[in-house]
């Protein structure tokens, strides 16, 4: 039985790093939409708000019943689009203003989880100025972030007796640097729908970690879904990414990054590295396929994601 149809605009592009993800992830949603009979329109956003609003308001099908946020990285995911859509008061999925900036920065998501009670990966926030000035303030190995990135944009692994200078590095992410202290072991994620935890998948890349290139390009890495993982280990990892969900106030679907060193005793080698509060639907997306390992298709997640928006008040 085919859902009720909708007026629905699926938001794809951007301007981000992620833009091209961005613009697979969204056809692939509109295509899955259109044969479930809702009444679809694709929009490339660009950097014109009155274009957007336009785009958005003034459809041949009329103003939609939902918009389907496929956008990717800053500006998409970090609170901005969602500011937009709650001026326009257009229901839009997944999590609204606030989570949605909490979680794309790094420094404040962590602080909000490791109060909830979930270890997270020791890290500093530096000024570029301040770390040209006083050099890494962990010994190496370590990892260099920006603080509101996602897809791994702009990561790095500084290994031990590596000289990192970020000068050379023609750093373009900001004033600011997230350096953490690096976990060796395992690559763990978990997807969640409406805070419920589906299951583990240990993605294990053919590169030196699961960066843009890998998560985006076949045959880079392959995924272990569900994850081989003693119980114990299992079910802290989903109840890590439940408890985090709920602290960031995420709503509609989302995913964890868990580091695992194994060579820890239990579950004391998990670590939570950050939240995603606009999973990728790409045909490499890992959200999509925890799904369908339970039985839930590419066209019922995208279902499921359009019945549960945020309704601006």
């Amino acid at each position: 039985m085919k859902p009720k149809p909708l007026k629905i605009a699926v938001l794809m592009g951007g301007w981000s790093a992620e833009r091209e993800v961005s613009l697979t992830s969204g056809t692939g949603i509109v295509k899955a939409l259109q044969e479930l009979g809702h009444q679809v329109t694709a929009v490339d956003v660009q950097r014109d708000i009155e274009g957007l609003t336009r785009a958005i308001l003034h459809r041949a099908e009329g103003r939609p019943d939902v918009i389907f946020n496929a956008l990717h990285g800053r500006y998409g995911e970090d609170g901005c689009i969602q500011g937009v859509l709650e001026f326009l008061g257009i229901p839009y999925t997944h999590s609204g203003v606030l989570s949605s900036a909490l979680c794309m920065d790094k420094p404040s998501a962590k602080v909000l989880v490791a109060a909830a009670g979930v270890r997270c990966a020791e890290g500093r926030v530096m000024s570029r100025e301040e770390l040209i000035a006083k050099g890494l303030p962990f010994p190496a190995p370590l990892v260099i972030k920006p603080v509101n990135e996602g897809s791994s944009v702009g990561v790095r692994i500084v290994h031990k007796g590596e000289n990192y200078n970020i000068i050379e590095e023609a750093w373009v992410y900001g004033p600011h640097v997230l350096v953490e202290r690096y976990i060796p072991g395992r690559e763990l994620t978990v997807s969640l729908l409406g805070g419920k935890a589906l299951t583990v998948t240990e993605i294990k890349p053919t590169t030196e970690f699961y960066n843009y290139t890998t998560k985006y390009t076949a045959g880079f890495a392959t995924h272990d879904c569900p994850a081989k993982l003693p119980k114990p280990v299992m079910d802290e990892c989903l109840r890590m990414a439940e408890i985090a969900f709920q602290a960031l106030g995420c709503n509609g679907a989302g995913r964890i990054d868990i580091r695992y060193d194994d060579g820890q005793k239990g579950t004391e080698g998990l670590y939570f590295l950050e939240m995603n509060t606009q999973p990728g639907f790409t045909s490499l997306s890992l959200l999509p396929e925890q799904a369908a390992a339970l039985g839930m298709s590419y066209a019922e997640l995208c279902q499921w994601i359009v019945e549960h928006p945020v309704c601006p008040g």
